[in-house]
């Protein structure tokens, strides 16, 4: 693909994967694929803002690491996954494992966070001030941060 004008061009059918990629969302996929053609790349990116439902939100999650964990599978996000994780110092992992499980054990999902151009002590900071909030109010800060992870990725498509 390139750039905006191949992803304005390029058939819904390869679009779908490297989308779903960026937001596992069948709803979104569809209505980014629909909006086409995009006048610019922040066009484009703001599709990435989106309120989903929590069915979504869990959905959404299910396919991606823990903080400071590898991706299950291989591929093109388990590749953006590392590179936007980058900043987790391995000497933090047991920090990480034991805030991870705590945050598991109280929302009864992963901890997602979007995690460019953060270090592990800051999204170790961020996991603890989102241990107060109620369970709804946790899902939409998720989604706020699925929506961030998303425009990053929608970027990189691009590219």
């Amino acid at each position: 693909m390139s750039g905006l004008p191949g992803f304005n061009s390029a058939p819904a059918d390869d679009l779908r994967p490297l989308l779903t990629e960026c937001l596992a969302v069948p709803r979104w996929v569809d209505a980014v694929v629909a909006a086409r053609p995009y006048r610019d790349v922040e066009a484009l990116v703001a599709r990435a803002e989106v309120e989903l439902d929590p069915e979504e939100v869990l959905g959404a999650i299910a396919g991606h690491p823990r903080i400071g964990e590898r991706a299950r599978h291989d591929g093109v996000s388990a590749r953006w996954s590392a590179a936007e994780q980058s900043g987790v110092d391995v000497s933090l992992a047991d920090r990480l494992v034991a805030a991870n499980l705590a945050y598991e054990e109280r929302f009864g999902h992963i901890y997602l966070v979007c995690a460019t151009g953060l270090s592990g002590e800051q999204m170790l900071d961020d996991l603890a001030s989102r241990m107060d909030n109620d369970p709804a109010t946790e899902l939409r800060v998720v989604n706020r941060e699925l929506a961030k992870i998303a425009a990053l990725r929608l970027r990189k498509v691009i590219a």
